[in-house]
């Protein structure tokens, strides 16, 4: 009796396994970028592309006025002090919420002119 001759290894099954987790590793991924801290940005019709820096500190402000950097809850007086320790070329990106007050967004822009930091950039949307 003779066995039949397999003349290769079916591999149809398992590029659709990896199809399938590739498609959940891409739809997770973009939930990972946006970072811990819920902000409704601003939309403008005039964005302009974002700058790769090397070093770049995220400054968010919440719809409750609460200040985070780097996604950890801060005051205004310890971010003072942060600001005093960060080099010239670091790249601060703030994102402040629509519905937070104003007045903590121009005092964070007070804070960094004191310590002569000009690199940051304002986030928004695009409408």
């Amino acid at each position: 009796m003779r066995l039949p001759r397999k003349d290769g290894l079916n591999i149809i099954p398992f590029i659709d396994i990896m199809l399938v987790l590739l498609a959940i590793v891409l739809s997770i991924s973009t939930f990972i970028t946006y970072g811990n801290i819920k902000v409704h940005l601003p939309s403008t019709q005039m964005a302009q592309s974002k700058q790769r820096e090397k070093e770049r500190i995220i400054i968010a402000v919440d719809q409750s006025n609460h200040i985070y950097m780097n996604d950890k809850l801060i005051t205004l007086d310890h971010l003072s002090t942060e600001f005093s320790k960060l080099k010239q070329e670091t790249l601060i990106e703030l994102k402040h919420d629509k519905e937070s007050k104003f007045e903590v967004f121009i005092t964070i822009i007070d804070l960094l002119k004191k310590n002569n930091h000009e690199n940051f950039s304002i986030a928004t949307t695009l409408q």
